[in-house]
């Protein structure tokens, strides 16, 4: 049986580091203005046709704003990306739909499609590899089935 560990250096850590901050900062902005226009968010939800927009709505303050905080500090950090992954595959169709909005809509539409799918990459990098040592995943010390949490 081939035993995989992963090797760990302080430019690993620093790199995890600023990627968590970056993808935060596409997610916890986003998720606030969500919550401070939480009308306006159920509005253009429910004018995509999308049901219960309130709960939706709600979903998306909690997975952008509260789960994209996780994500910053590095706190559960594999199930956090996972879960942001998800919902922003989910959402990716519903609201940039590129094929079918008018023409001089859709090169906005596909940037943003296009940026989703790189962002739901990235987030499937931290739900594989971890958020590094440089987080509140990495300050604990237990090991967890022969490996140190990232």
């Amino acid at each position: 049986m081939t035993t995989y560990t992963t090797s760990h250096n302080s430019a690993h850590d620093v790199l995890a580091l600023i990627g968590r901050v970056l993808i935060a900062y596409v997610f916890v902005p986003s998720g606030w203005a969500k919550l401070v226009g939480f009308t306006g968010t159920v509005g253009y939800i429910a004018s995509k046709g999308v049901p219960l927009p309130e709960v939706c709505a709600a979903i998306a303050v909690a997975t952008e704003l509260g789960l994209g905080l996780l994500l910053l500090f590095g706190f559960k950090t594999r199930w956090v990306a996972l879960a942001m992954a998800v919902f922003v595959a989910v959402i990716t169709p519903i609201f940039h739909g590129y094929w079918a909005v008018p023409e001089a809509q859709m090169a906005m539409q596909k940037l943003s499609f296009n940026k989703n799918l790189g962002m739901i990459g990235g987030l499937l990098g931290f739900a594989a590899f971890g958020a590094g040592r440089l987080s509140l995943d990495g300050g604990r010390r237990t090991r967890v089935g022969g490996m140190q949490p990232a």
